[in-house]
């Protein structure tokens, strides 16, 4: 590339972990405009939306604009050593989860342009690092008939599943008494708790080679206390789950342990919002708009499943349309001190998701009997 991406570059350089996003949000709804976006403005939940046309039918691509914390120096120069291909790159917190998606989504958009019978929506959601409040706002308010999530997946490859997450306080409540005696403390019986718990995830797993088929889980607070009468000690625990496994379920098979019975004074809590694992289909026309315009980009196409949790698990079951994940980037680098994108990378997306609208916009009829979006 022989130019530095305006909007890639603006808005990385502005901070934006959860809860901080009003200043890149506003941004990107200047740059839309400027870029002769038909519409573009600042929702109800504080995302910033970029319409472009006016026809009856959608195509949604949502990236979310926060970014965990940790400021990095905003430069550009050569990938660390033995990261990623040659050329240029360019370091900031976001360049990868996800700010490049979200840049290559706008400048996509600007490159098609309006198409006839078609609004090709960009949003750039708020909260994805916290609890998604920007894309359970938007869940409801739009009907797309394609979408695509902009998360990290390289260039060449589109993602197609994620797993499912769930929290929950595990906590112990007791008497307290006194240290040179033999009762359990409340701290002892939390990590007990936390033995059984895990045990009953070992046993989930039996027969479960693919990680994407496993359940996961992660110890990830711990806090006790008391109050001279009584002491109680708390856990943090995560799940990743797998598509068999729905919250709900995973939530019954914890607190029907009999094990975790024989703990006095324990109850588990859930707590955020627990999402359920999601996966695309593989045979539809926007799969294979993608597969087609990563070789005309000069790539080869490959399929990701991750083991994480993205916006696609909230919107995708709700707009029950062909949907995915795709953004360049490693996400090997996501949240770490040395985050950096590919400007190269980037250019080889942009002209991919340009490919991919034109296609959809331009060759795809709808059935007979298909729903209208409005």
């Amino acid at each position: 590339m022989d130019s530095t991406p305006e909007t890639l570059f603006n808005l990385v350089k502005i901070y934006s972990p959860s809860g901080r996003e009003a200043a890149a949000v506003n941004y990107l709804v200047s740059r839309m405009q400027a870029l002769h976006f038909t519409r573009a403005f600042i929702d109800e939940a504080g995302n910033a939306v970029g319409v472009m046309g006016d026809g009856p039918r959608q195509i949604v691509l949502m990236g979310h604009i926060d970014t965990v914390p940790g400021e990095i120096p905003v430069r550009i120069s050569p990938p660390s050593t033995g990261k990623g291909p040659g050329g240029r790159a360019l370091f900031g917190r976001g360049s990868v989860d996800a700010k490049g998606a979200l840049g290559a989504f706008v400048d996509a958009v600007a490159g098609c342009g309006a198409e006839p019978g078609w609004q090709i929506v960009v949003i750039a959601a708020v909260g994805e690092e916290a609890d998604s409040p920007g894309a359970r706002h938007v869940a409801s308010l739009y009907h797309a008939e394609f979408a695509i999530i902009g998360e990290p997946s390289h260039w060449e490859r589109v993602t197609l599943g994620y797993k499912g997450s769930a929290w929950a306080l595990v906590t112990v409540r007791r008497s307290l008494s006194h240290t040179a005696g033999q009762a359990e403390s409340a701290c002892e019986a939390a990590i007990r708790a936390w033995e059984v718990i895990r045990a009953k995830a070992n046993a989930t797993n039996l027969d479960r080679e693919k990680i994407f088929d496993r359940l996961q889980l992660s110890l990830r607070g711990m806090e006790s206390d008391g109050d001279g009468f009584e002491e109680w000690a708390s856990l943090r625990v995560g799940a990743r789950l797998p598509l068999d496994l729905p919250p709900e379920r995973w939530y019954e098979l914890v607190s029907g342990d009999p094990l975790l019975a024989t703990i006095p004074g324990l109850s588990i809590q859930p707590v955020g919002f627990p999402i359920p694992a999601y996966q695309a289909e593989k045979n539809n026309p926007l799969v294979r708009a993608f597969l087609a315009g990563i070789r005309a980009a000069g790539g080869t196409p490959g399929f990701l499943h991750k083991t994480g949790t993205a916006d696609l698990n909230i919107v995708a079951p709700v707009w029950g349309c062909p949907a995915l994940a795709y953004g360049p980037g490693d996400s090997s680098l996501d949240h770490t001190p040395d985050e950096h994108l590919s400007l190269d990378d980037y250019q080889r997306s942009v002209e991919t998701l340009e490919f991919v609208l034109k296609r959809l916009c331009q060759e795809i009829i709808p059935a007979r009997g298909d729903r209208s979006f409005t």
